[in-house]
């Protein structure tokens, strides 16, 4: 292949029309620019420009060339500006894939920080379940995933975010429920409410239940973490829900925690991305906040 810089001695030739600009322009030569469009021009076997009592033109086959030169030129110029953008957060995008849940009551305090310090970088959310935020991030949808841990794929870089804990909740229609201990066995004796079939704290609560030979089937099956929080509250049944993410319910008593004689085992938030990929500097700079909240 022809050496790029020939093509720049002859982009900017032909954009100032003068040998001598281009010399400038360059901090070469006179005699070194017409020595690179004269090797330029016996690689392409063409005469690019014609001398003039005012400098050089293109000839029929220069102004061709200049035609797509100019094209990348002002591509790699962009592509300079963007990158230099990115680095000073002057500009640049954030996707990230999660949870309705996670997104309000685990991202939100994050992502408010975040635009706070860097105001024009865009930030696109995506919601979805932990397999389906995997499969975003495998294809290159997204640049960053939350979800809860465990994450068993080798494809997958799994950076531990706070721990949560899941808990049973009521409102006041079943309150004895937070009062005297209760047994798993006895909890299916009242409507469970859960979260989708697909989902990873459905699988996590279900799991729970097997470990103890009991088939955990639900009454009411729902779409997001406020809907299980609002059936609960009216007297629906009893919804699996994280404890960090209605503390402000518990706290105020229009929810109550079910009194389990069984432990429910913790669990991690998980910031997951594609293993071997290479993070914007925006992505990184938001990764850093989520693993250093305080001093972030």
């Amino acid at each position: 292949m022809i050496n790029f810089e020939l093509y720049k001695v002859f982009y900017l030739t032909a954009k100032s029309g003068s040998l001598s600009k281009a010399a400038k322009e360059l901090y070469i030569t006179q005699p070194s620019v017409s020595h690179s469009i004269k090797l330029l021009e016996d690689q392409l076997k063409l005469q690019l420009f014609a001398r003039t009592s005012k400098g050089v033109e293109l000839t029929k086959e220069g102004s061709i060339l200049f035609s797509y030169i100019e094209q990348a030129y002002n591509f790699i110029s962009l592509a300079e500006e963007k990158l230099h953008e990115l680095r000073t957060f002057s500009s640049g995008e954030i996707k990230i894939g999660g949870s309705d849940s996670l997104c309000k009551h685990y991202l939100l305090p994050f992502l408010e920080s975040f635009h706070d310090q860097y105001p024009h970088v865009q930030i696109n959310l995506v919601n979805g379940t932990t397999p389906e935020i995997v499969k975003q991030l495998k294809e290159g949808k997204i640049d960053i995933g939350i979800v809860r841990t465990p994450i068993l794929d080798e494809q997958m870089q799994v950076r531990e975010g706070i721990t949560i804990q899941d808990c049973f909740v009521t409102g006041p229609k079943y309150r004895e429920l937070a009062l005297g201990k209760v047994s798993l066995a006895d909890l299916l004796k009242y409507p469970i409410i859960l979260f989708s079939s697909n989902s990873s704290s459905r699988k996590f609560v279900t799991r729970l239940f097997s470990d103890h030979d009991l088939m955990l089937e639900p009454e009411i099956e729902l779409g997001s973490v406020d809907l299980l929080i609002e059936f609960a509250k009216i007297g629906f049944g009893v919804s699996f829900v994280t404890k960090e993410f209605v503390a402000k319910e518990l706290a105020e008593g229009s929810l109550f925690e079910v009194n389990l004689d069984a432990a429910i085992p913790s669990t991690k938030i998980g910031i997951i991305t594609l293993r071997n990929m290479p993070l914007s500097t925006a992505a990184a700079a938001f990764i850093a906040k989520l693993e250093n909240p305080v001093l972030g």
